[in-house]
């Protein structure tokens, strides 16, 4: 049994590495070639970078399709580009866009795992007669009768949120070697080991929107979205106008242009009536959250007992009880800002550290 868990020598055990150009995924094919595996690294081109902003930071651009061929060169590695645009632009792009039409806050870094990156490079590894897939996120995998996901050491880190949809099947294949170190650790390794993207900065933009003004691809495809409506209060009172819903997201309090003493915040998005609700911070609170499309990573009979969720993948885990095997979420205390569209991601602690159950989408809330 070798390190990844499989009952190969290292030199017969094929690694596909999912690359993405970036320092993480890079660092990743770089220690299991060391390590001694055959390695293959895989980039994904999923959309066309002709208008990319210069100043955005993205992944799966022109330029991070070089940076992952450069690395590949350096140590030694096969490297091959699958294009995906097709798939992404209908599985990710138009879903996101689809989310904001009808006022709900999408998270289309989450479909990507979910389609693209896991479900059809998945395929693509495993047409390659590959062992595992390993990746570069910060997320760990331990394995004890079967493989479960964990959140990592480097809790500033963390992307077990992005991962939630994540197969039992696709988990039992993939590798993290990444979730037992630091982000700092990662970066020193690279510039040990001369990578030219030791010190290339971390994507921070939805990489189909580099500048990061969402609104304009919305806009331009989905223009029914900027149709002026009514702001009205909890009332039902008419206080001012917005211009399109797919400006407000739930929880918002800049941007909404009604002039008030108090605070408003937007509390609910009616897309039939094309109305913006708002009210105070105690309006947005709720306990209940009810969730769509759940996808498990343990049996149904294991959802007792005290359970934590999150709401947005910057939140903290906020303790719950999961109900109706996880289509009912009862929170112990109120939360605000959780809107339909998010991911509602469920974790409980025990003797190996923080384990992801699964999760589902948020598709409607009450007090």
């Amino acid at each position: 049994m070798n390190s990844l868990g499989i009952n190969k020598s290292k030199k017969e055990t094929k690694v596909v590495v999912a690359m993405s150009g970036g320092v993480d995924s890079s660092v990743v094919a770089a220690l299991m070639k060391e390590e001694g595996y055959n390695v293959t690294g895989i980039t994904l081109k999923l959309y066309d970078d002709l208008k990319q902003s210069k100043e955005g930071r993205q992944c799966c651009a022109g330029q991070d399709i070089m940076d992952a061929k450069r690395v590949s060169e350096k140590i030694n590695i096969k490297h091959e580009i699958l294009y995906y645009q097709k798939k992404f632009k209908s599985e990710v792009i138009n879903s996101f866009i689809d989310s904001y039409a009808v006022g709900e806050t999408p998270i289309p870094c989450v479909q990507c795992n979910q389609t693209v990156k896991f479900r059809d490079l998945f395929k693509s590894a495993k047409n390659l007669n590959a062992d595992a897939l390993a990746t570069g996120h910060y997320v760990k995998r331990i394995f004890n009768n079967n493989a479960k996901m964990y959140r990592p050491d480097d809790l500033n880190r963390d992307q077990s949120y992005f991962l939630f949809n994540t197969t039992q099947e696709q988990l039992e294949y993939l590798r993290f070697p990444l979730g037992n170190i630091s982000k700092v650790l990662t970066r020193n390794i690279a510039r040990d080991l001369n990578l030219q993207v030791a010190n290339k900065p971390d994507s921070q933009d939805i990489c189909f929107v580099p500048n990061g003004n969402y609104k304009t691809i919305v806009e331009k495809l989905k223009p029914e979205s900027f149709i002026e409506g009514n702001i009205i209060d909890t009332t039902g009172k008419i206080i001012g106008k917005h211009k399109g819903i797919a400006n407000f997201t739930i929880g918002q309090r800049k941007g909404i242009k009604v002039a008030s003493s108090e605070a408003y915040f937007v509390i609910k998005i009616d897309t039939k009536k094309n109305e913006v609700i708002v009210g105070s911070r105690e309006d947005l609170l709720v306990r209940h959250i009810f969730l769509r499309d759940v996808n498990l990573l343990c049996k149904n009979n294991e959802l007792k007992g005290k359970f934590f969720v999150k709401v947005r993948s910057t939140g903290i885990l906020l303790p719950c009880k999961i109900l109706d095997n996880g289509k009912k979420i009862e929170l112990e205390k109120g939360e605000g800002g959780v809107s339909p569209g998010q991911a509602c991601v469920f974790y409980k602690k025990d003797n190996f550290g923080v384990r992801v159950f699964g999760g589902g989408w948020v598709k409607k809330t009450k007090k």
